[in-house]
């Protein structure tokens, strides 16, 4: 069976991939987004692991063998998951398993954001650590006192919330659903009033997309900081640099963006109190382990005819 990983891949998890010829499974690594090896590498391709690159339809017609698309990952959203259920293709993904990894990246950049971690390594390495202005020692903060709104109650969220009130943090939650939590669950818009840092944690969906947009930012007190480890389209770009410029945000923790890779002139880039992440809030080797568990799993399952684990039902 050959499976393609259209994603970066360091040492060990190649190694991990060649393992796995000794069960009939070929893994052949694409590390670019589009190019010649790409279309030879789909003309082959049974199965495909889906990292970050969309899968459009266009992608989808290059691949005529393409049986399933492995999601290494939650989001599907960059899947054209129509086109896949036109052709039998399956989709699945992998709840859970990048859990761990975005918890703590995304307490990484609450407090990155509060202490000004880049700006202060930025200042050490030319010589300049110890000439602190004063209105960078006004903005520095810490994490536990403070109120912590999260968006969304998934895996991640659940993971998080003890660890912020274990440092002294006051954490809430708002989802769609009703929750038996031991935190206060809160409709949206309270949440926003009534939080210090907003952390995102929710899919990309038409409810969702731009939800935080001028309005929510109005709401949020002045100097909360926002957290983004989600999907970057949850969040209205312009009403993001407004709110940042305007000082309404003290800061913010991206790893996400609406459009990927970031432009190398992107506004947000002028802000030095964003600490920004190129979406590697799931990247570990940890996480790949896990992944890889199942999603080879879902290979023999394939090839069996057997039912295969997390399948995303067609839209």
């Amino acid at each position: 069976m050959q499976v393609l990983y259209h994603h970066p891949a360091g040492g060990r998890l190649r190694a991990r991939f060649d393992a796995l010829a000794e069960a009939g499974f070929s893994v052949q690594v694409v590390e670019d987004a589009q190019g010649p090896a790409l279309d030879r590498a789909l003309e082959t391709a049974d199965v495909l692991w889906h990292c970050l690159y969309p899968v459009d339809q266009a992608f989808l017609d290059r691949a005529p063998r393409l049986r399933l698309i492995q999601k290494i990952g939650v989001g599907v959203n960059t899947i054209e998951r129509a086109g896949a259920a036109a052709r039998g293709i399956a989709v699945c993904n992998l709840p859970g398993s990048n859990a761990p990894a975005v918890a703590e990246h995304t307490l990484a950049l609450m407090l990155a954001t509060l202490r000004q971690l880049p700006r202060l390594d930025a200042a050490m390495r030319i010589g300049q650590g110890w000439a602190l202005t004063p209105a960078l020692e006004d903005g520095l903060g810490e994490l536990g006192g403070r109120r912590v709104g999260l968006v969304g109650w998934g895996a991640t969220a659940q993971r998080l919330a003890p660890v912020l009130a274990a440092l002294g943090a006051t954490v809430q939650f708002c989802a769609r659903t009703t929750h038996d939590a031991p935190y206060p669950q809160r409709p949206f818009e309270a949440l926003l009033e009534e939080s210090d840092v907003v952390s995102l944690h929710l899919p990309l969906t038409a409810m969702t997309q731009n939800m935080m947009n001028a309005g929510a930012f109005a709401r949020l007190p002045a100097g909360a900081i926002l957290i983004n480890t989600a999907r970057g389209a949850l969040v209205e770009e312009a009403a993001l640099l407004a709110a940042l410029a305007s000082g309404r945000l003290a800061g913010a923790g991206l790893d996400v963006f609406d459009t990927e890779p970031l432009a190398p002139d992107h506004p947000l880039l002028a802000f030095p109190q964003v600490v920004l992440s190129p979406h590697s809030a799931w990247l570990t080797q940890e996480t790949l382990a896990r992944s890889l568990e199942t999603a080879v799993e879902n290979l023999h399952r394939l090839r069996r005819g057997a039912p295969l684990l997390h399948q995303v039902p067609a839209p």
